[in-house]
């Protein structure tokens, strides 16, 4: 099903790129890149292995830094930004990582609770548990709240990532590679969570992913990263409206009709 994309504030730029070139010795990873997310947005990210779509992720977050170019979000010049700064900006933007990045030794709660505890620390006991339950609910998972990772299938770690991501409002979504490793139905099940995500958090996305099940379900808008540059752009349909001969075999070799 497409997206109607009716919530989006299209006056309102969360992220915006511009110029922006990044690369690694004789590596050219980003070549003069620009892309802008809007308040509310959905933005998929489209692009084959290795073609610079994870750096792209570094670089809005301040991991790494551009070598030309500049990237706004939130209104604050990420590159401009002391560690500090840059720390407090990362409240606000929500990591959802491949591997899920769960502490294995923590139970799902302890997991949750974590992000809290952390940055939170005026919070009350039964407030921690409030907001724990909430975020676990709203993934669909309360009732694991007490197991361990190790006892959850891949997508239900993938559900529990996202909800600790959530548990502290951030108001932009990064998404690296949601459906990575994971079977057809649960791919299904995480694209459904993200658009759930969008509509309840408010949240604006970008969602970085060569699946193009996932790209169609979840974009309100969709880049292609062909070569170092942001060739293509619009809905699934007009990305994919082509004879480019770089992005026919992607398509035929990806899509699930």
């Amino acid at each position: 099903m497409l997206k109607s994309g009716g919530h989006i504030d299209r006056s309102t730029q969360v992220i915006t790129v511009k110029g922006v070139s990044k690369s690694f010795g004789e590596l050219h990873v980003l070549r003069g890149v620009d892309l802008h997310l809007f308040r509310g947005e959905n933005l998929v990210v489209l692009g084959r292995s290795g073609t610079g779509k994870s750096v792209l992720i570094k670089l809005i977050s301040g991991l790494l830094k551009p070598d030309t170019g500049t990237i706004e979000v939130l209104g604050e010049h990420v590159d401009e930004l002391d560690e500090k700064a840059l720390q407090q900006l990362r409240l606000k933007i929500g990591f959802s990582f491949q591997n899920s990045a769960l502490y294995d030794s923590m139970t799902v709660r302890q997991n949750l609770e974590f992000p809290l505890v952390r940055n939170k620390r005026h919070l009350t006991r039964a407030e921690i548990n409030h907001e724990v339950e909430d975020v676990a609910d709203a993934v669909g998972l309360l009732h694991t709240i007490n197991q361990m990772p190790s006892e959850l299938s891949g997508g239900q770690r993938k559900r529990i990532g996202i909800a600790r991501t959530l548990i502290l409002r951030p108001e932009i979504m990064l998404y690296d590679e949601p459906t990575a490793g994971l079977d057809p139905i649960t791919c299904i099940e995480i694209n459904g969570l993200i658009n759930e995500v969008q509509e309840k958090y408010k949240t604006s996305s970008i969602i970085i992913t060569h699946d193009l099940a996932c790209a169609k379900s979840v974009g309100d808008r969709i880049v292609m990263l062909l070569e170092g540059r942001f060739e293509r752009q619009g809905s699934f349909d007009q990305i994919f409206d082509t004879e480019d001969e770089r992005v026919k075999p992607f398509h035929d070799y990806n899509f699930i009709t």
